[in-house]
């Protein structure tokens, strides 16, 4: 191993070992003295509950374990949105569940609170999965319900997914192990099946104190909404549990039952681990994003045998396309190649260089048919990204750049294959859309550590900014000095990298998380299980095309 090798390696490694260490403060939620309560009221936590649930033996994955990162910090800050999520199995059957944070304000919902619970029905109903609701809320959270109360994409929208998943034969069961109340108090009767936990849970559309205020009547929460007023005398919920473990119990016994699903069809073969160590990635992968590497090299150390058939493998060379196998499941990999390539456009052209991470029109132009062959063959597609956008200038605008870039975004925008998206490093302005970004409904989409996501580099982006800061400060009759230009463009990167930060996009779900490299398989591989419960309903047609 080189030198390069070795300080590529030590870096990615910290990049590494802080995402572990953020984890491990997110999983605490609204703090130890919270869980502490939590437990003296013979209450599991969120984390505890689904890690009860879900078989211990069987992966599983989280999603937006960093959202409301560094959000709402003058209201005390949202760890992981309030709400946990994960897709795992439970008595062998894979399911996604969704479980309240009480540590963390009572699990009040905050706009990201709403976003995220969005997110995991959309991956509920993408891929026909059964949702389970662990319920222990204290509804919305009033001091922003401007934002999180009226819009399409509030509060109410998850009522109404409830609803069209029901249509749809989504499995859901709702179990109320705590607070429910308000609106949320729809989200598990809405539910195919719900439960309850005796002494702790309660279901009421206002609370005593509110029904005292609003009519005058005098009663305590138990009577108004507890279990046995849900179970015996309303007919609310369908179970009474003693407490937290029976109802996940209960839970357990339900999803056994469940009968098979249709598949999609995606093809498996027996896993093989890759014959290059995955740990290499650490070294291959440079410190600086600007920095050149062999995509080909990741690539060998993702899929199964380290085996790929390219494609067109000497057409369109900054972007590899080929097929493979991830945990044994068959896939198309679409990926930006970063080092500097070789290309001949005619025998009677000399080679020419083009630059890696960069889209061309032969590359994009590659990848259309690439993607279009995949969706014939149903074969999921995966999208490794660390691109910095498509080719500018004369040459490239004249060869009709914006035309084959829009075949590809056609391509990418019209199949019906599943989509995954791993961005591994830069993720630019349109590369961002062309290779797969979260506009363009990927069914799982998430970051490396050494991602940034942004319109474009942050040393571009501050120059730019910098000109027009300066032109104006100039207007206005000020001297710009050396150090002064100097200290504005510090200014200027620094806010703008913080922006380009994988946790800044985590935190709002741009991304479904940040891992490490190593998990990639994991995610794609419980990621195309997922798919495989949707069966394609329409077929691949990319409509009106320039060509």
């Amino acid at each position: 191993m080189d030198l390069n090798f070795n300080k590529n390696e030590d870096h990615n490694k910290l990049l590494v070992s802080d995402l572990r260490r953020k984890f491990a403060k997110v999983k605490l939620g609204g703090g130890q003295k919270r869980i502490d309560k939590l437990h003296a009221q013979g209450k599991m936590t969120a984390r505890e509950r689904i890690d009860y649930l879900l078989d211990a033996k069987r992966p599983s994955i989280e999603i937006g374990v960093f959202a409301g990162e560094g959000m709402y910090e003058e209201h005390g800050g949202c760890p992981s949105a309030g709400v946990v999520v994960k897709i795992g199995y439970v008595k062998g059957k894979q399911c996604i569940v969704v479980a309240n944070d009480a540590t963390v304000k009572a699990g009040a919902w905050f706009p990201i609170t709403g976003k995220k619970n969005l997110r995991a029905q959309e991956i509920a109903i993408e891929n026909r999965l059964p949702i389970i609701y662990l319920v222990d809320s204290a509804g919305v959270y009033l001091p922003m319900q401007d934002e999180i109360f009226p819009d399409k994409e509030h509060f109410g929208r998850i009522f109404r997914n409830n609803a069209v998943m029901s249509s749809m034969g989504i499995t859901q069961i709702a179990a109320v192990m705590g607070s429910c109340v308000a609106g949320g108090a729809y989200l598990p009767i809405m539910s195919d099946e719900a439960l309850i936990v005796d002494k702790t849970g309660s279901i009421f559309l206002a609370g005593s104190y509110l029904v005292k205020a609003a009519i005058g009547e005098e009663i305590d929460n138990e009577t108004l909404g507890g279990a046995t007023t849900h179970c015996e005398v309303s007919g609310v919920t369908d179970y009474k549990a003693k407490d937290d473990k029976d109802a996940l119990d209960t839970i357990k016994n339900i999803v056994d039952k469940i009968g098979d699903f249709d598949k999609a069809g995606y093809h498996r073969s027996e896993a093989i681990k890759p014959k290059e160590n995955p740990q290499d990635i650490y070294g291959i992968l440079p410190k600086a994003r600007n920095e050149q590497y062999d995509m080909m090299e990741i690539i060998r150390r993702l899929v199964d045998d380290s085996a790929f058939d390219e494609y067109k493998a000497g057409y369109g060379q900054t972007l590899i396309t080929g097929y493979a196998r991830i945990d044994g499941w068959a896939v198309g990999i679409v990926a930006n190649q970063r080092k500097i390539v070789k290309t001949t456009k005619a025998k009677t052209k000399p080679s020419q260089m083009q630059f890696g991470g960069v889209i061309y029109s032969d590359s994009a132009d590659k990848a259309t048919r690439f993607i279009a062959n995949c969706n014939q063959k149903k074969i999921p597609l995966v999208f490794l990204q660390d691109v910095t956008g498509f080719m500018v200038g004369s040459k490239s605008e004249h060869g009709g750049i914006i035309k084959d870039g829009a075949k590809m975004v056609n391509a990418v925008s019209n199949s019906v294959v599943p989509k995954f998206t791993v961005i591994i490093g830069n993720s630019y302005g349109a590369g961002n859309y062309a290779m797969c970004g979260k506009a363009y409904d990927p069914r799982l989409i998430f970051a490396w550590p050494s991602a940034e996501l942004a319109v474009m580099g942050g040393s571009q982006a501050a120059k730019v900014l910098l000109q027009i800061e300066t032109a104006s400060l100039k207007k206005r009759g000020e001297t710009i000095t050396p150090e002064k230009e100097k200290e504005l463009f510090d200014s200027i990167k620094s806010r703008y990298d913080a922006q380009v930060s994988p946790y800044y996009a985590a935190a709002r779900l741009w991304t479904d998380a940040i891992i490490d490299p190593l998990d990639t398989r994991k995610w794609i591989s419980i990621g195309i299980e997922a798919a495989n419960h949707a069966p394609i309903e329409k077929p691949f047609n990319l409509g009106v095309i320039q060509t």
